[in-house]
């Protein structure tokens, strides 16, 4: 890691509180051009975003709220759904208002650019990275993984087990460990499923003989799927009046390490 997180990450950091304290301290991180972070605290009516930055206030304009908002490729949702939360930026500017209180002027278009340039474009399908859960839709998880630039999770790269939401798995503000699954044109796709362990490593923490708790992930002809864990699942003998995503006790009939199948009596 180069020093790029999900937003949030630097906001109580030794060094981001010390750059809050005084505007000689954040004329100091200006002219380091520092990365910092604090909470906007309001997005007015031309999109602008208002910074709490301690000693003074800071403003984003709206164009410099992301990349991609200048040239229309990006919605303002990106920037108005920012109220309440912490924002990276760096300093461009001090200048004094209508009332004569100096203001920063901070761009976070310019602090994803350098983390895309330094950090994200270096990135290759493999790697392990740090990444935090922004949103979630029936089709994928959408993280963090840089100064508010987001990447999808799509929900087959979730787990192994068939989850029918996201939502099963993760919460907005989540921190997480995900892959690098692909880069297509700059855009990275993530996945998860990999970080959660082998079959046999997820097998070992049960025994024949063993009455667990499971989930119940789909109904066939032939019985039911039962996670047991996020990357492990078995097999089940059919029993009337079951269905997907309900709670279930099973026995451990039998596990098969040879052929990774684990036989199991719902009760």
């Amino acid at each position: 890691m180069t020093g790029y997180y999900p937003e949030g990450r630097l906001m109580n950091t030794v060094e981001n509180l010390s750059a809050m304290q005084s505007l000689s301290q954040l004329n100091e991180a200006y002219h380091d051009g520092r990365i910092l972070e604090a909470r906007a605290v309001v997005c007015d009516s031309s999109h602008n975003l208002l910074v709490d930055l301690g000693a003074i206030k800071g403003i984003i304009p709206r164009e410099e709220g992301a990349i991609g908002i200048r040239e229309g490729t990006v919605r303002d949702i990106a920037v108005i759904s920012r109220v309440n939360r912490p924002v990276c930026f760096v300093i461009t500017d001090f200048r004094r208002n209508e009332s004569g209180k100096t203001v920063a002027i901070l761009s976070r278009r310019l602090a994803q650019e350098r983390c895309m340039k330094e950090y994200i474009s270096g990135l290759v399908p493999g790697d392990v990275i740090d990444a935090k859960i922004t949103h979630l839709d029936s089709f994928g998880a959408f993280a963090d993984i840089g100064c508010g630039i987001v990447s999808l999770l799509p929900i087959d790269s979730i787990s192994v087990s068939r989850i029918d939401h996201p939502r099963e798995r993760f919460s907005v503000g989540m921190e997480i460990k995900a892959v690098v699954k692909t880069i297509d044109n700059g855009r990275i796709s993530l996945t998860h499923k990999e970080l959660l362990g082998t079959w046999e490593e997820n097998a070992k923490g049960f025994e024949v003989g063993e009455t667990v708790a499971g989930i119940i992930r789909s109904v066939e002809e032939y019985g039911a799927f039962v996670e047991l864990a996020p990357n492990l699942a078995g097999l089940a003998e059919m029993k009337d009046n079951i269905h997907a995503g309900q709670q279930a006790s099973v026995y451990i009939k039998n596990i098969i390490p040879s052929r990774m199948k684990i036989k199991l009596i719902i009760l």
